[in-house]
């Protein structure tokens, strides 16, 4: 079996599917795509039993095949290839050969009658759709706040809300939480719903920045996206997520607005000298002005003021630096709204006239 196929056409899907492959796992076969042909379409399937990413592109197939190959190597010798290079790929189960001007190479295949390849449930789903840029965009504005690694295992990624005609976004690590939400066109049942960290890293750099739709369908214990050609299937964590509700702060008076972009220049210069275990700041907030202060162990400090428009009582805060710049970074809104009860309790950062976005910081003690 013979396919020749553009080396620039090939390139992007093996991009896209072999995020998710893992260099070291127990099973071998995780290791290799799956691909399948069938007439004027190949195939590319990658999974590492958790997340499943499949796409489609159209080639010059005459008969159906399958087979597994390494996902790395086969990357690699492509990306590694001449720009306008015709790769001539013939199967010849065990082994695959790759040819391309005066380079040749023989890898290995494994049988694809044993690659373990996820099954979409069946069962009804809710189903709703997004436009790509739109999900991309909901997704950086909480991603950052996701758990890496923690025990508490149901952290490690974002929970999906579906509530009457609202799609709410969650993410904490259990310092600080990011809330965003956006309106869909028709009511859906409310579920909840928990998805894993890798599947929101991998579907943040796959989505596209157009209008184009994405459509969700969630079912008791998997999720799956369609967008362009790529259908991407995940397991879901099963837990139960923290009541977010309780953590976003209601009533907080001493508010002032800010600069996003001098806030985050400040912040960025004040965290040079913080303590690098701690990344401590100091927020010293008076009347209409604010002043940021950083130390570390060496006795260094450094400080920075902006003007502000605050008229209420002096605040004297400290944050862990790190959590104050992510949302920084990471809103892209000019301006932004501070919100303090006292030098005690939380801080809440909002987008003036918008109740689609919040982020709630726990202070620490400097």
């Amino acid at each position: 079996m013979n396919i020749k196929i553009k080396r620039d056409l090939l390139l992007k899907p093996l991009s896209n599917v072999s995020g998710i492959v893992e260099k070291r796992h127990t099973l071998p076969i995780l290791s290799n795509l799956l691909l399948e042909g069938e007439v004027g379409v190949l195939k590319f399937t990658a999974t590492d039993l958790e997340v499943q990413i499949s796409l489609s592109i159209q080639a010059d197939i005459t008969e159906p095949f399958k087979t597994t190959i390494a996902a790395r190597k086969l990357f690699d010798i492509t990306r590694a290839l001449p720009e306008e290079s015709i790769l001539d790929i013939q199967i010849n189960e065990p082994k695959v050969t790759v040819k391309a001007q005066k380079s040749r190479f023989n890898l290995q295949t494994l049988p694809s009658k044993d690659y373990p390849v996820m099954v979409k449930n069946e069962e009804e789903a809710i189903s709703f759709i997004v436009a790509q840029n739109q999900l991309k965009s909901l997704l950086k504005q909480v991603d950052f706040s996701m758990a890496q690694q923690d025990i508490r295992y149901y952290l490690n990624g974002l929970l999906f809300e579906v509530d009457g005609k609202k799609i709410n976004i969650v993410g904490t690590d259990g310092h600080r939480l990011s809330f965003t939400s956006t309106s869909l066109k028709e009511a859906k049942e409310k579920t909840q719903t928990i998805i894993p960290r890798k599947t929101i890293l991998e579907l943040t750099k796959l989505l596209g920045d157009d209008e184009q739709p994405t459509v969700i369908s969630i079912t008791k214990n998997q999720v799956t996206f369609k967008f362009n050609d790529i259908d991407l299937i995940t397991k879901v964590i099963d837990g139960k997520f923290p009541d977010y509700h309780r953590v976003i702060p209601v009533g907080h008076s001493n508010v002032f607005d800010v600069d996003r972009v001098t806030l985050l220049s400040a912040m960025q210069r004040a965290s040079i000298l913080s303590n690098e275990k701690y990344r401590g700041i100091r927020m010293v907030i008076e009347e209409n002005n604010l002043k940021l202060i950083s130390s570390n162990s060496e006795q260094e400090q450094a400080e920075e003021e902006i003007e502000i428009n605050y008229s209420g009582p002096g605040i004297d805060i400290g944050f862990n630096v790190t959590y104050l710049i992510d949302v920084l970074v990471n809103i892209q809104f000019d301006t932004l709204t501070f919100a303090f009860n006292d030098s005690t309790s939380s801080c809440l950062i909002t987008i003036p006239n918008n109740n689609d976005y919040k982020y709630v910081v726990m202070p620490m003690r400097i």
